[in-house]
């Protein structure tokens, strides 16, 4: 079985589903989108425009935490997708399955925004992407994560993705 474990993050915007379903496809693995976990509580306050706290995603960090411990122990693997913008929530993560590789998707708020903008049935107001970026604390190489450009194609980032896994030998 393929016992890779992935956490496609980054804040809102900057293609986390897209860059992760397509991730999970190419290496034949399960992918999870993290926002389908979040309590109905946590999407109401976000769609309402107002911040998540630290103590709004404990829970909901707790439980993709979980998911990692149980792809790891059926060593099936896993692609999840969440923002974890911060060191102590990657640290949740680790938690259940201190292995997970974080692929980091970063740009510029412009971009962003532009993206954030365009998109249609998403509960994430544009208004709090400022909010997600002074929240952001960029993970480091020791956090076994890789930052990537989100301007380039979907495909090119999994591709380097890739190529960063192979030489990280997987």
């Amino acid at each position: 079985m393929n016992a890779d474990i992935f956490v496609v993050m980054g804040v809102s915007g900057c293609g986390k589903s897209t860059v992760g379903a397509q991730l999970a496809a190419a290496l034949g693995l399960e992918f999870l989108e993290g926002d389908s976990l979040h309590p109905a509580s946590n999407v109401a306050r976000m769609a309402a425009g107002v911040a998540l706290g630290d103590e709004d995603r404990e829970g909901w960090l707790q439980t993709l935490a979980e998911r990692l411990a149980q792809a790891r122990a059926a060593g099936s693997g896993l692609v999840l997708s969440c923002s974890a913008l911060k060191r102590s929530y990657r640290d949740i993560l680790r938690r259940g399955a201190p292995e997970v590789r974080f692929v980091h998707l970063q740009g510029d708020y412009p971009l962003l925004a532009a993206r954030m903008a365009a998109r249609t049935g998403h509960y994430m107001p544009l208004s709090l992407l400022a909010s997600q970026l002074s929240t952001l604390e960029a993970p480091g190489p020791e956090e076994n994560a890789q930052s990537f450009d989100l301007a380039g194609p979907p495909e090119e980032i999994v591709a380097a993705v890739l190529a960063w896994r192979r030489a990280t030998g997987a």
